[in-house]
């Protein structure tokens, strides 16, 4: 398989569109109506998250049928400082139709600024502004951002007061339960934030205290949805395109964020089941999609887990992927997968 550097990313997502049932063209957020009526069109969104959701995983999830798909988490403080890396994180790529970015970090002025500098240098492909009050990680919660705004709602209302302030784009905010176990805050909180003039707010339904751990508890989704009137956004556990239909039934939330869910699964957002060799195909498309994005190639290797989990003799597949440098040497492995007998 040739290196596809310089060949545009509309074009590769075009050449495997029929093997991997996929589509080819990325479709637009909707952008008439409510942002209820908007989510109404399609309530499946990809979660941000940090070290995964780069611009060649935001193009499979749209290819998947995501109605929209989330940056890394991004701080202000970096975009004040004018970091190249951190502005990396933020800026879209052709042919992605539109962006919601998420932000982190605990200064208001610094949000203000950022929601300022990142409308101009997006324009109409910005489609929401997130801001993160829920990563559990100490590195971010240490410094007063993420879940720790949950301890210090006037803070964070003034950090959503200063985004709404200057935002052309709906700002949400994304909350876990409570920072501590069994302290459960997040319809108060919620309510606070939608006074403070939030959009919607997404909930994951653990504490902070549990990072990844245990159960979500899907019942804290109904809560927070009993306790506003903008749109809920649930999240926690969504591992197949059933679970988020049964958080829609269950909950009382108007749209479902799937995160873990969406490893080697593009296919979550329809409910299609793929075929083994659509899988390998996925995976040579993301591959040759992080190649033309400009990303490290490093990170094929956990995509290669991801995309070949079940598949026999995975695990000494997954060993060969951690050898590889090149996109030629991923799509070398994947070659030699179908050549060994995958078969539809």
């Amino acid at each position: 398989m040739s290196s596809d550097s310089a060949r545009p990313a509309s074009e590769i997502l075009r050449e495997y569109s029929g093997q991997t049932g996929l589509m080819a063209e990325l479709a637009p957020f909707a952008n008439d109506g409510s942002l209820s009526q908007r989510l109404a069109v399609n309530p499946l969104l990809m979660a941000p998250m940090a070290g995964v959701s780069d611009a060649a995983y935001r193009m499979m999830a749209r290819a998947g049928g995501a109605a929209l798909a989330y940056s890394e988490m991004v701080s202000v403080a970096g975009l004040h400082y004018g970091s190249d890396k951190t502005w990396e994180l933020v800026k879209p790529k052709e042919p992605e139709p539109d962006i919601s970015v998420q932000l982190f970090g605990s200064d208001p002025v610094q949000f203000g600024e950022a929601v300022c500098a990142v409308s101009e240098r997006l324009g109409g492909k910005l489609a929401l502004v997130d801001i993160n009050m829920a990563c559990p990680m100490p590195k971010v919660t240490k410094g007063g951002a993420g879940a720790a705004l949950m301890e210090d709602p006037k803070r964070a209302a003034a950090i959503v007061g200063a985004c709404v302030d200057v935002a052309k784009v709906p700002v949400t905010v994304k909350i876990r339960r409570g920072l501590r176990m069994g302290d459960e805050v997040a319809p108060q909180f919620a309510y606070d934030m939608q006074r403070a003039g939030a959009a919607a707010v997404a909930i994951h339904g653990r504490y902070a205290a549990q990072l990844y751990h245990g159960e979500a508890d899907w019942g804290a989704v109904t809560r927070v949805a009993n306790a506003v009137e903008i749109p809920v956004i649930g999240s926690g556990d969504i591992r197949s395109h059933e679970d988020a239909m049964r958080m829609l039934e269950q909950t009382g939330c108007v749209a479902v964020m799937v995160a873990r869910g969406t490893y080697g699964m593009p296919w979550v957002f329809s409910g299609d089941e793929p075929t083994t060799r659509q899988r390998l195909a996925a995976y040579a498309c993301h591959v040759r999609l992080l190649e033309a994005t400009g990303a490290h190639m490093a990170r094929a290797r956990s995509l290669a887990g991801w995309y070949l989990r079940g598949m026999p003799h995975a695990a000494s597949w997954r060993n060969r992927a951690m050898g590889c440098v090149t996109a030629k040497d991923y799509l070398s492995m994947v070659d030699e997968l179908v050549a060994a007998g995958a078969k539809a």
